[in-house]
Formats: structure tokens, C-alpha cells, sequence
């Protein structure tokens, strides 16, 4: 009868530990869709970004390329100008007139070509961005078709487990039951462990020599001191001597 208790008292613990997963699987289903969520929604606030910054960088090329432009009129209108310049003087002034739009033009050209290289590295920016989000836009889309067939996956085999446990927890004495579940309410699994060579597996800690000698016996289930686990001999149970004890 002893080893009996013990076989479904493990029944029951394994029962319960698929149980704790699957719960936390249902918990953190929904997280990890949000968190896709939001890693999509920030990659997509920098692609928007991105893009905002390149059509400014766009604008301002083309507003630099207009003046440059504007600004090669005026010279060639000052070229005409000076072959209808009446004295020296009004050749002078035409000739720092042009000197002057040379002179900006060749600044505006260099802001040009900065412009341009800054252009082409927020252009790769968007490109790169453009990749990430649409794999994270899948990323979201397949894990948001599959998230109701795994809840509801996970939910089936939850209730099936459910079912199992109460089965086991019918033919576990009421007082073992009870102690199985008062140390489970208090402590992380396993509650039910092995001892192996006078040492608990669950805390690890030698049992003393008496309670041992006790648990050799296999007359009763015992706590160990330490941890206040379930306690059996290891080499007691097996699942050949437990089919031996029904």
C-alpha cells in the first residue's frame, strides 16, 4: 500500500508540474504577442523617422540645386553685363558681382555634396529599417495566427491533465493529500523526492541516521527534516515493485 501511495503521489507531482508550464505557457502567450507588437510599432516609429529625415535631406537638395541654379543665371547675366559696361568702374562692380555668386556657388557645391553622401547613408537607413519591419510585421502576423490554435491546444490538454489529477488525488489517502498539497502551496517542485544514499534530492541535505533507518522501513511516508519534501527510499520504489504492491 505504501509503495502504492508513492506511485500516484509521483503520478500526481508529474501531473502538476505539466500543469505549472502549461499555465505559464497560457500566460505568456498573449505577452509575447505584445511584446511583437510593440517591437514592430518601435521599428516602424523609426522608419517613419528615417523616412521624414530623408525627404527633409531631399528638400533640402532641392533647395540648394535651385540656388545653385538661380545663382548661375545671375553670372551669366553678369557676363552680359560686362560687355555693356559703359567705364571701368561699372566693370568693377560687375566683376565683384560675379566674383561674389562664384564664391557662394562654390560653397553651395560642397554643401551640395555633403548633402548628397548624407543623402545616400539616410537612404541605406530606410532600406535596412523597410527589412527589419517587414520581417517583424510577419514575425506578428504568424504568431497571431497561430496564438488562438495553441491557447486552445494548450487549454485541451490543460483540462485533460486536470482530469488526471483528480483521478490521482482519488486514491491518495486524504491526510497524504493533504500534506502533499500543504508543502506544494509552500515550496517550489518537486515536493515528493528520492532519498539516494541518505541524501534528499530536493534540498540536498543528509538525512539524519534515524529517520533514515525510518524510511528503510517503507511503512509510512516521511517529510525530510530540512526541506519538509516527500520523502522514499530510492531503491524501495521502482515502477516493477509498485505493479508487486497493488
Amino acid at each position: 500500500m505504501y509503495l502504492k501511495q508513492i506511485e500516484q503521489l509521483i503520478v500526481l507531482q508529474k501531473v502538476d508540474d505539466e500543469i505549472i508550464i502549461l499555465e505559464k505557457e497560457l500566460e505568456s502567450l498573449p505577452k509575447e504577442l505584445s511584446e511583437l507588437e510593440e517591437n514592430n510599432a518601435l521599428i516602424k516609429q523609426q522608419l517613419d523617422n528615417a523616412k521624414d529625415r530623408a525627404e527633409v535631406l531631399s528638400h533640402q537638395n532641392k533647395v540648394l540645386s535651385e540656388e545653385i541654379e538661380g545663382n548661375e543665371e545671375k553670372i551669366q547675366k553678369s557676363k552680359d553685363k560686362m560687355m555693356l559696361a559703359g567705364n571701368t568702374r561699372e566693370y568693377q562692380a560687375v566683376v565683384r558681382e560675379m566674383d561674389n555668386l562664384e564664391k557662394i556657388n562654390r560653397a553651395r557645391e560642397e554643401d551640395k555634396v555633403n548633402l548628397i553622401g548624407e543623402m545616400e547613408e539616410q537612404n541605406q537607413v530606410v532600406i535596412r529599417l523597410e527589412e527589419q519591419f517587414a520581417t517583424s510585421q510577419k514575425e506578428v502576423e504568424e504568431f497571431a495566427a497561430t496564438l488562438k490554435k495553441r491557447t486552445t491546444s494548450t487549454k485541451k490538454r490543460l483540462n485533460k491533465l486536470l482530469k488526471e489529477r483528480n483521478a490521482a488525488c482519488e486514491v491518495i489517502p486524504p491526510r497524504i493529500l493533504g500534506r502533499y498539497e500543504f508543502i506544494r502551496a509552500r515550496i517550489s517542485h518537486p515536493v515528493i523526492v528520492p532519498v539516494e544514499e541518505s541524501v534528499c534530492t530536493g534540498c540536498h541535505i543528509m538525512i539524519p541516521p534515524q529517520e533514515y533507518n525510518e524510511l528503510q522501513k517503507g511503512e509510512q511516508i516521511l517529510s525530510c527534516p530540512n526541506c519538509q519534501r516527500l520523502i522514499y527510499w530510492g531503491k524501495k520504489f521502482s515502477p516493477e515493485t509498485a505493479e508487486d504492491d497493488k
